[in-house]
């Protein structure tokens, strides 16, 4: 009994090393992904120069708004921040049907070809046209200046396919599908009262892949989307980085000048960085639940 009760404890004591190894190895991670962007925040607040000396490396030194105050002085802000949304809601509506009803019936296995539409979707992982034949394509089909340039030329992400495809396979259960068949419901009742609600999990990941793309899009709208009063956030926040870099260079000529205008365009590189984050900063930790949870369960197993 005492060789059981001493194994034990050194069990428990083993079990209680590895929880604390563990731990210390997450805090470490954590702080390695965490402070970047808290170091940001808090120079976004920071007199930039403070911030160049290493003054600013837990807490804000000379605590400003003025980035702030800079950027939304544009009146573009909102026109871009409403069409970010846009943009962002429409795109990941599309692009998470569009993969459901790709990856569903490539995961049923008696589908009529099966093998060669994988191979065909797989196929365009590793080969594309570029960005002129790209481009060309968009324009000979009208879509320049329009919404939809952002959506149909990558509406579907293969890798993202492929994991709802297996997701399907693996979590779905074949009984269920072979039941409403006999039933007499038909494939798109099937689809949407039993595999989209047995599917939300991975749905939650799709949703945040296609938010986090369509939101950060900057250089797909430069191209398709010339008009001013349709360019997304991003967008808008480079060209005002732009703009007040172009405004520092010339005031390299202006006695005094150079120095405030410099500052001025740290501060708002900064403060476009949080403002270009904040949203999604926001909105991850309502879908984080699901996010771990989906992703496993539509990796390969084997």
């Amino acid at each position: 009994m005492k060789a059981n009760t001493k194994s034990g404890k050194l069990t428990g004591l083993s079990e209680r090393s590895s929880d604390m190894v563990l731990v210390v190895l997450c805090s470490i991670f954590l702080f390695l992904v965490a402070y970047p962007l808290y170091y940001i925040l808090i120079a976004s607040v920071s007199n930039p120069y403070d911030v160049y000396a290493g003054k600013t490396f837990l807490l804000p030194s000379q605590f400003t708004l003025e980035g702030y105050k800079a950027v939304f002085a544009d009146i573009s802000i909102l026109t871009g921040l409403l069409n970010s949304l846009k943009y962002t809601i429409i795109g990941t509506i599309f692009s998470v049907v569009v993969l459901y009803l790709a990856a569903y019936p490539l995961s049923v296995k008696n589908l009529p070809g099966r093998k060669w539409i994988s191979i065909f979707f797989i196929i365009t992982m590793y080969f594309g046209g570029g960005m002129v034949p790209t481009y060309l394509v968009v324009k000979q089909t009208g879509l320049i200046n329009n919404i939809w340039a952002l959506f149909l030329p990558g509406g579907v992400s293969v890798g993202n396919m492929i994991i709802v495809r297996n997701f399907f396979e693996n979590n779905i259960p074949g009984e269920m599908v072979e039941a409403a068949d006999m039933d007499g419901a038909s494939k798109w009742i099937t689809f949407i009262k039993i595999v989209v609600p047995l599917s939300r999990s991975i749905m939650a990941v799709m949703v945040v892949f296609s938010m986090v793309a369509y939101w950060n899009d900057w250089f797909t709208a430069m191209i398709y989307l010339p008009s001013p009063d349709r360019a997304p956030l991003p967008l808008v926040l480079r060209n005002i980085l732009i703009k007040s870099s172009a405004s520092a260079s010339q005031a390299s000529t202006i006695s005094g000048g150079f120095a405030e205008l410099n500052r001025m365009t740290e501060m708002i590189k900064f403060s476009s960085i949080i403002i270009a984050a904040a949203p999604m900063l926001a909105v991850y930790p309502f879908v984080q639940k699901y996010f771990e949870k989906g992703f496993m369960a539509g990796a390969v197993k084997g």
